[in-house]
């Protein structure tokens, strides 16, 4: 029983591996569930015992990729020296763009992912990975105060700057060149969040206060 899994892992995994290998090279559209069976060493009826479709099993490819990322991204930051916490974070960012924009990770995660699919579960699955960890980052960032919407909507616009960073640099001239780039703006970015605090209930009448008045004053 117990051979009879490792077998059947085995066979996962180079089913994987040799998918991986050629959506990297000639994209999801060119690529036949024959080519990647033929080329893990195994009949086509092998690739169906373990996977329903092409799209799950591009899935579990992009999926895999994330996890890779993710681990690299972390193990990185372990090792980096020290530096204040906005530009240590936009280090980490930086070191998930490059093995973004990696050759042999590019097509899979930025070009044919969305569109293979579709934004909804390409979202999920890099939500899956990584947005806790950007929320980590945005809670050691902001001040004490600032309450649990303000932290999630920070969240969610880093995680769309992050995306539309990742997808920009994975499809310019020069994405490691853009990469960087995005890097030092993202440092900024971080340091202008960095001890926001939330607005005070009396501040915010003010403003209020302020706007209908401005509102009603003759032009």
């Amino acid at each position: 029983m117990v051979q009879q899994a490792d077998r059947s892992a085995a066979t996962t995994k180079a089913i994987l591996q040799a998918a991986r290998a050629l959506f990297a090279r000639h994209g999801y559209a060119e690529v036949s569930i024959d080519q990647i069976a033929q080329r893990a060493g195994y009949a086509k009826g092998a690739f169906y015992h373990h996977f329903s479709s092409k799209q799950e099993l591009f899935e579990q490819v992009l999926d895999g990729i994330q996890a890779q990322l993710a681990l690299l991204v972390a193990r990185r930051a372990q090792r980096a020296p020290a530096a204040p916490l906005p530009r240590a974070l936009a280090r980490n960012i930086l070191d998930y763009l490059e093995g973004a924009i990696h050759p042999n990770v590019r097509r899979i995660l930025l070009i044919d992912g969305p569109m293979v699919l579709g934004w909804k579960r390409w979202r999920e699955i890099d939500d899956k990975h990584f947005a806790d960890v950007v929320r980590a980052g945005v809670v050691r960032l902001m001040s004490e105060e600032a309450g649990a919407a303000e932290i999630a909507s920070a969240t969610r616009l880093m995680l769309g700057a992050i995306t539309e960073a990742a997808l920009s640099s994975g499809m310019a001239e020069d994405p490691a060149q853009l990469a960087v780039q995005h890097c030092a703006s993202f440092e900024l970015l971080l340091a202008g969040l960095q001890g926001m605090r939330k607005p005070s209930a009396r501040r915010s009448r003010r403003a209020s206060a302020a706007s209908r008045s401005k509102a009603t004053r003759p032009g």
